[in-house]
């Protein structure tokens, strides 16, 4: 029943989730990937997969290990780019230009 209803794939529009054929692997597991489709220019990326084994239905999702280092790249940078305009705008160090011998 659940194999038949995830077979039917609903039509594809923006944002859509579109089921894979499932498989069965050799342990008797059936797998069954799930994807997003985007429109036109932006395609379609993973999403998980559901895996069937002995009554058990298990979802794991797709972690797109790039996105999350370009995120932690682009934090990093703007924390750099915070604390040198800090640093510029307002040094750390005290003001010394009134401490020094005077001239006359």
């Amino acid at each position: 029943m659940l194999r038949n209803q995830l077979i039917r794939r609903p039509a594809v529009e923006d944002d859509a989730l579109v089921y894979g054929q499932p498989y069965e692997t050799s342990d008797g597991a059936t797998v069954i990937t799930v994807t997003r489709t985007g429109g036109l220019l932006r395609g379609t990326h993973p999403v998980g997969l559901f895996v069937v084994h002995d009554g058990q239905v298990m979802w794991t999702p797709a972690v797109d290990a790039t996105r999350i280092t370009l995120l932690g790249e682009l934090i990093g940078l703007l924390a750099a780019v915070i604390a040198t305009l800090a640093v510029l705008r307002r040094p750390p160090w005290p003001d010394l230009k009134g401490y020094g011998p005077q001239r006359r």
